[in-house]
């Protein structure tokens, strides 16, 4: 490519320690750079976006001779396309990130096509590596009470399964119908309720949910984006190496580097009494929590896509 390129910068991002990100691996408190951890995590997901794209999608000029040894976009192509130096990119894929600006953030949203979900994952990453101190993992906190008025809110939901969920897809607290209609989960052997556990690594989840795949995907979507928003939640980092260590279905997924931010939806399910419930869901964000609501429906033979 000749010309030169508007709005390139040969900036370089500076050097600096960076926080501990969540990844794949076993529960442990083996130390770990945590400077390399989080480049790794920034490669791996620029790099997996980077792939998916192909020239044509991007609009950019493609030779029916050449021969591309990527199935993606190169690295120069997405630094084009977001307007600063090859060389730039190349570092900022490496994760050296310090200082990076919000307009250069937006030209790589826009050349790799990121949507809502992955351009917060991506500031959440940039963010972590910008840290200029090394930062611990902080322990596992002590489970905070639900306040009074959100539990009376969700009693007050007559004949509406009502759920708090937080950032790790664990129930904090239910109505009655929330906890009928998520029974099984309530059955986790290892105390809190968890949704990730349940899908992951109980055979009822097959069943349970009418469209298990969307459900897995889902799942951990929400929780690479979780990660991202908070890598040092040690809880959910021992979580994320408890699913890793024990379901080939869920290390296939967190590879893939797919982060969602929950919204509205459908849930189809299968209840205990074998009776097929089709709800719509809202999240309603409580300061940490997460709470969702589902409307009960009359058994649809034809149910939408499930979400968690």
């Amino acid at each position: 490519m000749a010309g030169p390129v508007e709005r390139v910068t040969e900036r370089d991002p500076h050097r600096a320690g960076v926080a501990r990100r969540v990844g794949v691996m076993p529960a442990s408190d083996q130390p770990r750079d945590p400077r390399e951890e989080v480049r790794a995590e920034i490669r791996e997901f620029l790099s997996t976006r980077r792939a998916r794209i192909t020239p044509e999608q991007a609009g950019l000029p493609t030779y029916g001779h050449e021969r591309r040894r990527v199935t993606g976009l190169r690295r120069e192509e997405v630094a084009l396309l977001a307007g600063v130096s090859p060389q730039y990119y190349v570092r900022l894929e490496r994760g050296d990130a310090t200082g990076i600006s919000e307009s250069i953030i937006d030209g790589v949203a826009h050349a790799l096509q990121l949507d809502d979900a992955e351009r917060a994952h991506l500031v959440h990453l940039l963010r972590t590596a910008g840290t200029p101190r090394r930062t611990r993992r902080r322990a596992p906190a002590a489970s905070k009470p639900v306040r009074p008025t959100i539990q009376r809110l969700l009693d007050s939901m007559h004949g509406i399964p009502a759920v708090v969920l937080n950032g790790r897809l664990e129930i904090v607290t239910a109505n009655a119908l929330g906890r009928a209609l998520f029974s099984p989960v309530y059955a986790d052997p290892e105390g809190t309720p968890s949704n990730a556990r349940f899908v992951f690594l109980d055979p009822q989840a097959a069943t349970f949910f009418r469209d298990w795949d969307t459900v897995a995907n889902d799942t951990v979507a929400i929780l690479r984006a979780e990660a991202g928003r908070d890598p040092h939640d040690r809880d959910l980092s021992d979580l994320v190496g408890q699913l890793s260590t024990r379901s080939a279905e869920f290390r296939h997924r967190w590879a893939a580097h797919n982060v969602r931010i929950h919204s509205t939806g459908v849930s189809s399910s299968t209840t205990p009494s074998s009776a097929t419930s089709t709800c719509p869901t809202n999240p309603y964000p409580w300061h940490q929590d997460r709470a969702r609501a589902w409307s009960a429906t009359p058994q649809s033979p034809t149910p939408p896509p499930t979400t968690p």
